[in-house]
């Protein structure tokens, strides 16, 4: 059935049921009025009684998450909460929820508003350090203490800003008219990770009054935390198949003769074990190895995060007569982090074109595992590198907003909200630098346990003498030192203004108008030339300064990580604040010891100011249909929008328009077969603009630790449009009980994907003046851009079962809870070949087939405990991806949270929170048939101990 004809039933639908209201003398309520005894609860169970409550009065389908108590939010962190609303995802960054997915689509798509402002909060973290350059909002920027109550919009209405796919998240602080008189909270606590073992301080506070009898009122709330945490563990970035990926043999009169001594080929391949056994020299030992995986930089690494995290909000409400209210919200985030990556790795396998990298490796031995990977191996001149990089990250965001509601008269009403934000992401120091050592001899790694690695370098990775900072890259790469500072800006200026008119007591009428202004800029320096001088090698020689004085060590590593022995648990990296502090090279500017002056890389010199204005017209009923309360809405909304994006190409600035627009209609029913059981049905056209940093024209080549990337932005890409299709059945058969099953259909048409493609710069048709120093037109680079696509549907059904167990005997009756389960299927065609058109039908990215969430909770007087556990199952994370792999996953995981707490007083409260008590890996794979591994690291565990204080 298409959307146009389930649209025309549903307005027929509607128009019988409009009929019906007017014929109506009385209003018709629209839930049971049976006088239901009051039962006092609190705490956890308070807030999920306050959140069926809001997902049973609202007309679209919705579910809602509710503060437990003053500025005491279920959970120490927004998307841990969020991840127990049926169908939301999380993804998780050092340890913290970061983003989320709803219903199988990526923050991409997903809009979230802030007091009922769209807003875009960013911070950096392991995908570029810098602050991200997409739609996705990071949670983990705000303290969830900050934040009163969380809807998740799954249906759209017409009178709902448009822009979102998957939801819409409200997310809205604490108002002094939410409570009666003068509120004081506050609490503090310290938390201890069994990785860092290191312990970390947490503080929250709020107040509140009303005065002029409460026409008046204030709030003031902030929370303010702490904390260190580290990322330990293998990684590979990515696997290579030298046959599936630019190793062509040598072919004399079509038969071939060699597979090695080629460019990105092997220099040489010794005796080569089979998967079966069998062990092979010459030319099937070649081929053998011709045709296996072999990890590209095969490390072990620390990645730490040591976060500082402030928060305040406040509100002024006041009601000007018994008809106007004004509210005025302000909300200050900033989120310092020093973010630090230490690895020690072999880099010579992630250069495949140069003759000092792939090509000048001699595979001395090798055995190849039944997923036709290189499992063990040993090697001769191979480069090994020692590196530090440190990124210094300051997240500053606020909002500040103005509403105004007024009645005109008892049906007439008006609503008016104006409001800024910005979002100033900074990156002041993002430093690398490394050690290196060339022409490796007896170097060797085994991957038969693929997540747990055993390396041997074949010299002490731990004696300062072993290593060297060189400029020459005569044998190989030249050391590094890397400077890029950057700054990312999101800002939006929103204006909207909507009157709502009572037709009659069953039909309401409303229409607004609105417009949406969203800047993004970025603006990035670097030093032009990342080598290291020879002047300041010389200088340093002059001066008797050797490795040991500007080097640390890596220690204390490998915790819970199982490593195989043999394997380096410590090793010797670059101290860049040391070697700063002899050669001064963060002073951009040229001193004796070399050239350190930045300048402005255009790739990432790019601005887009996105204008939406719209308008919508809604009706909102009430009325029966064969003795069944129905309630509902129908509506359109209509928006232009206009893209004005700014980029450059080589040394040209490029600014282009785009101009769209698009027709939204919305509906919205919700039907009470019977007492406390309600079926929903919504139906909606709907659009999720482009990620900012695809729009930005022109392009830039950058040269990476593992690759050399060419990035193309496109400002003419149309949005991803939808046509999105719900269903649910809700029983709620007792105060606290709610089982519901929602199915939902997703008819995406329009898509926009990224593609990477592995090509020879001199093939892509930009001009040879782009190039930075280093790169040559031979070179091959990774080719990104974004084009719009055809899209593909998305299918899934949502289970929740949640209740206290109060029909159990004592003392199983002060227990409850909560379950959801998930399943969503999906299939896009992407691009796997930009030349050819070769297309790979695969999930949407981001979705997991399958997700469920459970929490156990037990509540008696002033004690009360929970345990939770989230799991989500494996899913994309790139398609298409390189070096002759199909896609780029994530494997399933499951994450354990438990929390307690007692009241001492009516005053006093102490809890105890346990986090990731099964400390869960973070696993990354490549290829969907071998699953070749990515990463495989962890955080630890994580235990909190509080006290809290209301009054």
């Amino acid at each position: 059935m298409t959307f146009k004809s389930i649209l025309g039933l549903s307005t027929a639908f509607c128009a019988l049921s409009v009929g019906a209201a007017y014929a109506q003398s009385a209003p018709q309520a629209a839930a049971s009025t049976d006088v239901v005894e009051e039962v006092v609860v609190t705490g956890f169970r308070k807030s999920l009684q306050a959140a069926i409550a809001v997902k049973r009065s609202e007309t679209s389908i919705v579910d809602a998450i509710s503060a437990e108590d003053i500025a005491d939010f279920p959970d120490l962190n927004l998307a841990d909460s969020l991840q127990r609303v049926p169908g939301v995802q999380i993804d998780r960054d050092g340890g913290e929820g970061r983003s989320i997915n709803v219903r199988g689509l990526s923050s991409d798509f997903v809009r979230v508003r802030l007091d009922g402002l769209e807003a875009l909060a960013t911070t950096g973290g392991r995908d570029g350090g810098r602050a991200n350059r997409n739609r996705g909002f990071d949670f983990n920027v705000f303290a969830s203490e900050l934040f009163n109550s969380i809807k998740v919009r799954k249906s759209q209405e017409a009178s709902v800003n448009e822009g979102s796919l998957g939801a819409t998240v409200d997310l809205q602080t604490a108002r002094p008219f939410d409570y009666p008189g003068f509120v004081l909270a506050m609490g503090t606590q310290a938390s201890y990770n069994d990785l860092t073992e290191g312990t970390d301080p947490r503080g929250t506070f709020l107040v509140s009054n009303r005065w002029m009898d409460g026409r008046l009122g204030t709030l003031f709330s902030a929370a303010y935390s702490k904390r260190k945490t580290f990322e330990e563990g293998a990684s590979s970035v990515g696997f290579r198949v030298p046959g599936d990926h630019l190793c062509v043999p040598t072919r004399v009169a079509g038969v071939i003769t060699s597979y090695v001594n080629a460019s990105s080929c092997y220099q040489s391949v010794g005796t080569i074990t089979k998967a079966d056994g069998t062990t092979v020299t010459g030319l099937a030992a070649q081929e053998a190895a011709w045709g296996a995986a072999h990890p590209r930089i095969p490390r072990y690494g620390r990645i730490g995060y040591d976060r500082e995290r402030l928060g305040l909000t406040g509100a002024v409400q006041f009601d000007v007569s018994d008809k106007t209210r004004l509210t005025f919200d302000t909300l200050y985030a900033k989120l310092d982090q020093n973010r630090s990556e230490e690895f020690v790795e072999i880099i010579s396998p992630a250069r495949e074109t140069g003759v000092q990298g792939f090509r000048a490796m001699d595979l001395v031995s090798g055995t190849i595992g039944p997923n036709r990977t290189l499992i063990k191996a040993t090697f001769d001149d191979v480069d090994a590198r020692s590196e530090q990089r440190i990124d210094i990250l300051s997240t500053t965001f606020f909002q500040n907003s103005l509403g105004l509601t007024h009645e005109f008269s008892d049906r007439l009403r008006l609503n008016a909200l104006y409001g800024v934000s910005r979002a100033i992401g900074r990156n002041p120091q993002q430093t690398t630098v490394s050690f290196d050592r060339h022409d490796v001899d007896g170097y060797s790694y085994d991957f038969t346990d693929k997540n747990h690695p055993g390396m041997n370098y074949g010299f002490d990775v731990n004696n300062p003498a072993n290593w060297a900072l060189m400029s020459s890259n005569a044998a190989g790469d030249a050391s590094i030192i890397r400077l890029r500072p950057n700054k990312t800006v999101n800002s939006y200026e929103t204006g909207e203004f909507d009157v709502t008119y009572d037709l009659t007591d069953a039909i309401t009428v409303k229409g607004g108008l609105s417009r949406k202004k969203f800047g993004f800029s970025v603006h990035e320096i670097r030093k032009a030339v990342e080598g290291v001088p020879a002047t300041a090698l010389a200088k340093l020689a002059a001066e008797g300064k050797t490795i040991a004085d500007y080097s640390t060590r890596v220690t204390n590593f490998g915790k819970g990580l199982d490593v195989p022995a043999g394997t380096p648990l410590s090793w010797v990296i670059p101290d860049i604040y040391k070697l700063d502090a002899l050669i001064g090279f963060s002073c951009n500017c040229v001193n004796s010891y070399g050239d350190f002056r930045l300048t402005p890389f255009n790739g990432e010199v790019r601005n887009v100011t996105e204008t939406s204005t719209g308008g919508f017209v809604q009706a909102d009923f009430r009325t029966e249909l064969m003795d069944m309360p129905v309630r509902g809405n129908l509506g359109v909304r209509y928006v232009e929008t206009e893209v004005d994006a700014t980029g450059i190409l080589g040394a040209a600035p490029l600014n282009l328009k785009h101009k769209y627009d698009d027709t939204l209609p919305a509906l919205n029913l919700s039907i009470e077969p019977r007492e406390n059981l309600m079926v929903r049905f919504a139906a909606a056209k709907v659009m999720a603009r482009p990620a900012l940093n695809q729009l930005t024209p022109g392009g830039s080549v950058s040269r990476g630790v593992s690759e050399t990337t060419l990035t193309v932005g496109n400002p003419f890409l149309a949005p991803i449009r939808a046509n999105n299709y719900d269903v649910s059945v809700e029983w709620y058969p007792y105060q606290g009980a709610l089982f519901s099953v929602a199915l939902f259909r997703k008819e995406i048409s329009s898509y926009v994907q990224t593609t990477r493609q592995a090509m020879l710069f001199s093939d892509t048709g930009f001009p040879d003046s782009i190039l930075p120093v280093g790169v040559l037109p031979s070179d091959t680079v990774i080719f990104t851009s974004s084009q719009n696509t055809p899209g593909g549907n998305l299918n899934g059904y949502e289970i929740t079962l949640q209740t206290p167990f109060t029909f159990l005997p004592g003392p199983f009756d002060k227990f409850g809870g909560l379950f959801n389960y998930t399943k969503v299927d999906s299939a896009i065609d992407y691009i796997v070949n930009t030349t050819t058109g070769a297309l790979s039908r695969q999930p949407i990215v981001g979705q997991s087939p399958k997700s469920w969430s459970a929490t156990l909770y037990y509540e008696n007087g002033p004690f009360e405990a929970r345990v939770s556990g989230t799991y989500r199952d494996e899913y994309l994370t790139r398609v298409p991806t390189l070096y002759g792999n199909d896609v780029d996953g994530k494997a399933d995981a499951l994450n354990v949270d438990m929390s307690m707490s007692y009241d001492l007083s009516k005053n006093f409260t102490i809890s105890f929170e346990g986090i990731n008590l099964t400390d869960q890996f973070d696993e990354r794979w490549t290829n969907s048939t071998d699953e070749f591994m990515l990463n495989y690291e962890h955080t630890g565990r994580e235990f909190v101990v509080g006290i809290r204080y209301k009054f």
